[in-house]
């Protein structure tokens, strides 16, 4: 009887955080975008940031996924730490508001909510139809699993054996803390720990003591994981964020341990339903803690920054290496260092294109995380180059100077584009391509390399023109126009022979392999401004041979 509670008990907590998992990444598919949007415009003032971060968690239903957004702004610069401190107050008060609404018994919306969400799932016809059908699939399993747990610690009351094991691991409050503590880091999810907590309660398998012990412990667990998100970072600013959050944590558990039996007897004699005690003491707790911190909040961004200071590492590929030149310095020095910045930025993108095709041909998971982490590198590098230039060329500049730095931003610009079609394109192919298990021909990869092949080799072209400058290296940048021209047109008169042939390999590979042929001519695009730049320098490009430059470069960047 003892193991058999035991094992349907796991089997609701797996299902019940399933189907928050499922809430959450239906959210984010969603409106993650509009989140991160709308995240970024209010975080001004600390009192709209809490309320941004009731709503933003009371949505994604999860304080952690939104600490874990929150971190990544803060160590990007895009928000202050005193809002994002803010909106992690508020987020832990948005954790209540779910937890409030699933403590009423609402089992009897399950089946709706599953029926709903599958046929919309299934059957709809946009994508943000199915996000919502995925959503509703979720919420109809975290009420079932709620249902299927209490129901699975009914048969216990009969068992001993397993009512002596709750008592024992929950007996001592300090203890219970620690266990919540852990469950919750482990579960990466407060929600669902204190959902649980719940239904042990209503089953009386815990006192009430001991259920607001687990509470407690699962506040302190909720701040746990974005800490061990952050640790790998080596920059300590970069922890300020989750250090903050863990402190207000540990001081409300610190408060509040020593007041559990008083705070039992208030809140009982509210509300004496068991199932709502947990509930309304975890609103009651994260509502104090909020109220304690709004205000000195600044006090303690100051002190958080004293303790964790801002330490640059030249290993982070975002950092900017070359920057440093004073803003009255000549612009001329000033654009030396954002060129040997720019061509640092290339070295990336160039590494990006080799790792690229690496996981396309391998199938290679791990690669396409590293494509896409230095994809954001290469996206703060290209702010940083394009604010820097613009702050040193504020002034007036002698000719020479003002065509320099056009060819900076213009590199730089057509860098970050090479950088996104990487990304959002090659890799999306590369990761379906995984997906499927799809393997190309023997043909078709060794076109794919060599195609590949050349692009790579006339990007180092185009790194060297723009430190050169070399007129006939930019000629020969542009005559490989043909070329690749040549090599889509035999690549694919090749492919479509052997799809005639009835070659399962190409059959099944046939519209990623020219999605991919077609994503490379449209680097090659972007490489060749490096060329362009430098004949119109020299006065070799007339206005109507710039013009429909400027037409090819618009329908390479997808305009």
């Amino acid at each position: 009887m003892g193991t058999k509670v035991l094992l349907d008990l796991l089997g609701g907590v797996a299902l019940l955080l399933w189907g928050l998992h499922m809430v959450h990444s239906g959210i984010v598919r969603a409106f993650g975008t509009r989140i991160r949007r709308i995240l970024g415009l209010i975080l001004q003032s600390r009192y709209r940031a809490f309320a941004a971060g009731v709503g933003v968690t009371a949505v994604l239903q999860s304080s952690t996924a939104t600490a874990l957004m929150l971190s990544s702004f803060a160590a990007s610069g895009l928000v202050g730490l005193v809002p994002a401190l803010a909106v992690m107050l508020g987020a832990n008060v948005g954790t209540t508001l779910i937890v409030q609404l699933l403590s009423f018994d609402s089992s009897a919306f399950a089946p709706l909510l599953l029926i709903g969400g599958v046929a919309a799932f299934k059957r709809g016809s946009r994508t943000i139809v199915k996000d919502l059908g995925r959503v509703a699939i979720g919420l109809g399993l975290v009420l079932l699993s709620l249902h299927l747990l209490l129901d699975s610690l009914a048969p216990a009351e009969h068992a001993p054996a397993v009512r002596t094991l709750f008592s024992a691991i929950t007996g001592e409050p300090l203890l219970a803390l620690l266990i919540g503590a852990a469950l919750t880091w482990a579960a990466h999810s407060s929600v669902a720990i204190i959902l649980l907590t719940m239904s042990l309660a209503a089953s009386q398998f815990v006192s009430p003591v001991a259920a607001l012990a687990l509470v407690l412990g699962a506040n302190l667990g909720s701040a746990l994981n974005p800490l061990v998100e952050g640790a790998a970072s080596s920059n300590p600013a970069d922890r300020r964020l989750p250090v903050g959050n863990l402190i207000n944590r540990v001081v409300g558990c610190v408060l509040f341990l020593p007041l559990l039996d008083p705070a039992v007897r208030l809140i009982q004699a509210i509300d004496p339903n068991p199932v709502r005690l947990a509930a309304d003491f975890h609103a009651l707790f994260n509502l104090v803690m909020a109220l304690l911190f709004i205000l000195p909040l600044g006090a303690f961004a100051r002190l958080l920054e004293r303790l964790l200071p801002d330490v640059k590492n030249g290993s982070d590929l975002s950092v900017p290496l070359y920057l440093g030149a004073s803003v009255n310095d000549p612009p001329s020095v000033a654009l030396a260092c954002a060129a040997r910045e720019t061509l640092r930025m290339g070295d990336i993108v160039d590494t990006m294109l080799e790792q690229a095709m690496t996981a396309i041909l391998t199938n290679d998971r791990k690669l396409v995380y590293e494509v896409s982490q230095k994809d954001n590198a290469v996206d703060r590098l290209h702010e940083a180059v394009k604010l820097y230039v613009i702050n040193v060329t504020h002034g007036s500049l002698d000719e020479a100077d003002a065509r320099r730095a056009v060819e900076v931003l213009s590199l730089a610009i057509n860098l970050e584009h090479i950088g996104d079609i990487i990304d959002k394109n090659l890799m999306e192919l590369a990761s379906k391509k995984i997906k499927r298990q799809l393997q190309f021909s023997a043909e078709g990869a060794r076109e794919l390399e060599e195609f590949h092949r050349v692009v790579r080799d006339n990007l180092r072209v185009a790194m060297a023109i723009f430190l050169s400058g070399d007129l006939k290296s930019a000629r020969r940048l542009l005559s490989e126009k043909s070329r690749i021209r040549e090599l889509e047109f035999a690549a694919s008169e090749n492919h479509i022979a052997r799809l005639k042939e009835g070659r399962i390999e190409s059959i099944e590979t046939s519209s990623l392999h020219i999605d991919i042929l077609r994503d490379l001519k449209r680097i090659h695009s972007h490489i060749c401004s490096a060329a362009y730049a430098a004949l119109e320098t020299a006065g070799e490009l007339d206005r109507s041979f710039a013009r429909w430059r400027d037409t090819e470069t618009d329908m390479a960047r997808g305009k």
